[in-house]
């Protein structure tokens, strides 16, 4: 079995995948590829499927499959997979952090004493406890999430309508029943047809004033230019985000200068001990795979 690693995955990888045969991090080699595995960077769709006819599995590490075009794979008979248990932690804790940094005020206090200032008067902080906050999304992650964020003292809602009860969130009957009774919104959807954009005018309008939105979810499910808006007019307090329509954003994202924007690049499912999680789901997909 020939195994293409496009991706960056875990340094010690390669070693365990070496007993399933030879192991290639070089993308010269797709057309002897049999085994795909990808993050978020490598695109699998018809045109990179066409270069690899002997491909026979692809592995997303990592949540989600919008950058996996699962019917052309289904249509030349190779399986597609990820590895949705695996980030769950490391992305919660990215959430976790972005919504503890916006209320703290921890990134401009930091920003301003490396500038020599002392903003103890002028920085004025707001609490998560007794809180509420609103999961758009009730999955792995989003349930990981609601048990953090209920240590903090938080409410914890959540939308999802593929979920209809839950075990640490009280679950409403609509998007729009969330977001109104939301302080902190947190984002926790796949991307689709239905999500893309979902964070629009429309949605904010209903929003809290002062509401913050979290986003580790995907950086396409927001109308970029609505929430640019909706910043600068202080509708929305705060966007922290982890996620991005691309990575890199391009230079001209209204996100990159808006307002209150706290922004960190794609890094919620890069910890080392994630890292390490994800290799042990693909080497039990593949250990099955070739069973």
């Amino acid at each position: 079995m020939k195994i293409l690693i496009a991706d960056a995955f875990d340094a010690k990888l390669p070693e365990r995948l070496a007993v399933f045969g030879e192991v290639s991090s070089d993308m010269a080699t797709l057309g002897e590829a049999e085994v795909l595995l990808i993050r978020s960077k490598t695109t699998v769709n018809p045109e990179l499927l066409a270069k690899a006819p002997k491909l026979k599995l692809v592995i997303r590490g990592g949540v989600g499959m919008d950058n996996v075009d699962k019917k052309a794979c289904a249509e030349k008979g190779i399986k597609a997979v990820n590895t949705p248990k695996a980030s769950s932690v490391s992305v919660a804790e990215m959430a976790m952090a972005l919504m503890v940094a916006i209320p703290a005020r921890l990134i401009e206090a930091h920003m301003a004493m490396k500038e020599g200032k002392f903003p103890k008067s002028e920085l004025k902080r707001t609490e998560l406890f007794k809180k509420t906050l609103g999961l758009i999304g009730a999955g792995n992650i989003a349930t990981e999430v609601a048990k953090r964020a209920a240590g903090f003292g938080m409410k914890v809602l959540a939308y999802d309508p593929f979920v209809k009860t839950h075990p640490d969130a009280e679950m409403v009957g609509s998007l729009d029943e969330l977001v109104s009774k939301a302080d902190v919104i947190s984002m926790h959807t796949p991307l689709t047809d239905d999500t893309r954009g979902m964070v629009n005018a429309a949605l904010i309008a209903k929003m809290k004033d002062g509401v913050i939105i979290v986003n580790t979810g995907r950086g396409k499910c927001v109308a970029e230019a609505d929430l640019a808006e909706a910043l600068k007019i202080g509708k929305v307090r705060a966007y922290g985000t982890d996620v991005w329509p691309s990575d890199p954003p391009p230079a001209d994202c209204p996100l990159l200068s808006a307002p209150n924007v706290f922004m960190s690049p794609h890094l919620g499912a890069s910890s080392k001990e994630n890292l390490g999680r994800i290799g042990d789901e693909v080497v039990a997909i593949i250990g099955a795979f070739k069973a």
